[in-house]
């Protein structure tokens, strides 16, 4: 039986308690690069952190690792923001993030966190509302890392780059927000951190109107939740674009029979219908 991409993927994410981060975000990249070699980034990366490794002093405390770390991956490496190219689909596949040395906060996160464990360092991913952070827990408590530059941040800085994403009526609401900052610095399970991921994905092809890569990516994001209403319509959507009524149907059907007062509702009765009718002449 032939295993297919998405065969592949469902198999890394389906423990949810171990799935290997790194190899299921370096899996998405299937869809554009089918012919893609896994070995390849995972040996450059090895050789990098062996590199890394041989600098480090044999009692080199956590914090000397980070600096370390910092040093070699911005300095040395220059990995860093895409600016000008922010939004190329490359930024969000590793194996090009790592030979680009270009990327986004998330995938430069990936990559500076499969280094920083090769040297025991446990660096995690947050998924901070707007940009992805990365969190380093030490003795004297937990260090904020910008995936863009290194900088570590401050609690005056996280709650500026909170702020935009607070409620904006009610004043004791956004008090309460900025108080529980400490609920947006959770460390990010592997599938949160692939779901924002493929989402980023998912919000070029959408601008683009790229709806097999579309398809593709949704494919992805219901394999890691099934049960989202809002992404299986988004797929029957992509499905109709693609002329594919049938499948379009059952999933929008599935998100109306989930979601029947949904503001677009209406409209999508009407989608329906028609697709009905276009099954119909198909049989």
């Amino acid at each position: 039986m032939t295993i297919t991409s998405l065969d592949y993927f469902t198999s890394l994410v389906q423990q949810a308690n171990d799935v290997p981060l790194f190899e299921a975000a370096l899996a998405i990249a299937q869809d554009v690069y089918p012919k893609l070699d896994f070995d390849a980034p995972q040996n450059d990366l090895d050789r990098l952190a062996n590199t890394l490794r041989l600098r480090l002093p044999a009692d080199a405390s956590a914090i000397q690792k980070l600096r370390l770390l910092n040093q070699f991956f911005y300095q040395e490496l220059g990995f860093a923001i895409n600016v000008n190219h922010y939004y190329d689909t490359d930024n969000s596949y590793l194996h090009r993030v790592i030979a680009k040395r270009r990327g986004i906060p998330i995938s430069l996160a990936l990559v500076y966190m499969e280094l920083a464990q090769q040297i025991g360092l446990p660096v995690k991913g947050v998924s901070f509302p707007g940009h992805f952070l990365m969190k380093l827990t030490v003795p004297s408590g937990d260090i904020m890392i910008d995936p863009a530059n290194g900088a570590s941040l401050s609690r005056e800085e996280l709650e500026e780059r909170l702020e935009p994403y607070l409620p904006t009526e009610n004043d004791e609401e956004r008090a309460a927000s900025r108080l529980s900052l400490i609920s947006y610095l959770q460390i990010a399970h592997p599938h949160d951190i692939l779901v924002r991921i493929l989402r980023n994905l998912k919000a070029i092809y959408q601008q683009g109107n790229h709806w097999q890569r579309l398809l593709e990516v949704q494919q992805r994001i219901l394999i890691l939740l099934p049960g989202d209403a809002v992404e299986r319509r988004d797929r029957g959507l992509a499905f109709a674009q693609l002329d594919c009524p049938q499948a379009a149907l059952e999933d929008l059907e599935h998100y109306l029979a989930q979601r029947p007062l949904a503001a677009d509702a209406a409209t999508l009765r009407e989608q329906v219908m028609e697709l009905r009718e276009a099954c119909k002449r198909l049989n």
